[in-house]
């Protein structure tokens, strides 16, 4: 077994509740966990939420403390935060106004960022880069556009209001979800595609590959290009995101608990798969008995060094002038309407 000085702290794992368990508090200062991504069930109220990650920070100070706060139906902290409209309704407004498009994106992406970071969390994985071709029903208005010079401008935006507020990127899920119907948390989808008819999904990816500081890749098998799916493939991970792209920032796999990640093995095996493609942290969530199992595999392992996920540590918060808060909150409140 390695000393746990030489165990690098690869995995981000969850919670059960809105307060630490004492089994929780042994894990969270085990070397191989990295960082811990919060749910609904972990949320009642901000300073709840306050208190559970200060909680968390008193046992390990350099965890990386995440959360999925897209907005529309894909927003885990509600009560006390600001109601977050899809970002489809950004492309409609976009479409209608360009420069208006463009302004409301980096001030929700500030917003987000701003309310996030007052609870001390550090990021939310966003922005969604997937286009939206209007097959994929776990994708849909979670996609900025159909558009992809539209989905760029907008994402830059966004990406704009969010380093604006302290908050490091994280864009999803290369190479691209939005072709595919199937869902990948509930089966692995297969996208046909050659890599030429991809480059419009390929893209986003490119273009804000310098601005982004982690990239989050799909539980989708792109079968000609490689037979692994993008998660678990040196293919995508190694040769088209680090080389031809040149990202240098944090590689995190998506949930490994999903059922898209299932044909890795267990979940020991996808960890291992997913690491040796050129993931730098790998999440397991909702099963504590599959994390506890990728933790004990990780202790007996060397690996290469990654890079670091506590690189996304959120900067000192600067809070929103409250001005351009209150117009966030008001086009929030407006363009959520449009899309509930």
């Amino acid at each position: 077994m390695n000393q746990a000085n030489n165990t690098q702290p690869l995995l981000m794992l969850d919670l059960e509740g809105v307060a630490l368990t004492s089994e929780e508090r042994d894990l969270l200062v085990h070397p191989a966990v990295g960082g811990v991504i919060l749910f609904s069930r972990n949320y009642q109220d901000p300073l709840q939420v306050r208190d559970l990650v200060a909680s968390m920070r008193a046992l390990r100070p350099e965890l990386l403390i995440a959360v999925d706060q897209e907005g529309g139906r894909v927003q885990r902290l509600r009560e006390g935060f600001t109601r977050l409209p899809a970002m489809g309704t950004l492309g409609r407004r976009y479409q209608q106004d360009p420069g208006a498009g463009r302004e409301a994106a980096e001030l929700l992406g500030e917003l987000m960022a701003d309310e996030v970071r007052a609870v001390d969390i550090d990021i939310s994985f966003a922005p969604v880069l997937d286009l939206d071709y209007g097959r994929s029903t776990v994708i849909g208005n979670r996609s900025f556009s159909d558009d992809v010079d539209v989905l760029i401008t907008l994402a830059d935006a966004f990406l704009d209001g969010m380093q604006r507020a302290g908050m490091c990127a994280t864009g999803k899920h290369f190479p691209g979800h939005g072709h595919v119907q199937a869902d990948s948390h509930l089966e692995l989808p297969e996208d046909p595609r050659t890599l030429s008819e991809m480059a419009a999904d390929l893209a986003p990816f490119r273009a804000l590959a310098p601005r982004l500081d982690g990239i989050m890749p799909a539980h989708v098998r792109y079968p000609a290009m490689d037979t692994q799916p993008a998660g678990f493939s040196p293919y995508w991970l190694q040769k088209v995101l680090r080389e031809e792209l040149g990202f240098r920032g944090v590689i995190f796999s998506d949930d490994l608990t999903m059922a898209g990640a299932a044909a890795a093995g267990d979940y020991t095996q996808r960890a291992e798969a997913a690491l040796n493609a050129g993931c730098d942290m790998v999440l397991v969530c909702n099963d504590r008995a599959g994390a506890l199992a990728v933790l004990s595999w990780l202790e007996q392992q060397s690996l290469p060094k990654v890079v670091p996920a506590s690189a996304l540590r959120a900067r000192p918060r600067r809070p929103m002038n409250p001005v351009r808060r209150q117009r966030a909150c008001d086009l929030a409140e407006q363009l959520s309407g449009e899309s509930a």
